[in-house]
C-alpha cells in the first residue's frame, strides 16, 4: 500500500465529530487469503461488500463500521499496509 501521511490523514479525521460510521475501500488482488485479511480488520457488526474486477483480478473491499475516535481509523490503516498487495481508496 502506498505510505499514506497518518499525521495528515489524523488532522483531516479530527475535523469530525466521533463516534461515527467510517468507511473505508481497500483493492486487493483476488485472493481469498488476502481477501480474508482484509475482513478480519473489521469487527463481526461491520457491514463488508466485495466486488469483484470484470477481468477477475481484483477484488473492491468496502466496510463501514462505527469507529470511535480518529486514532482507531489510523489504526485500520497501519494493520492495512502490512497487506500484500493492498491498496487503499
Amino acid at each position: 500500500m502506498a505510505e499514506l501521511n497518518f499525521d495528515e490523514l489524523k488532522k483531516k479525521l479530527e475535523k469530525n465529530s466521533w463516534p461515527q460510521v467510517y468507511m473505508f475501500k481497500f483493492i486487493v488482488p483476488s485472493d481469498n487469503q488476502k481477501i480474508a485479511l482484509v475482513q478480519s480488520l473489521f469487527e463481526d457488526d461491520a457491514e463488508i461488500s466485495l466486488q469483484p474486477s470484470s477481468a477477475g483480478k481484483y477484488t473492491s473491499i468496502t466496510a463501514r463500521q462505527v469507529m470511535l475516535d480518529a486514532e482507531s481509523v489510523i489504526e485500520v490503516y497501519k494493520k492495512a499496509s502490512s497487506i500484500e498487495g493492498i491498496m487503499s481508496l
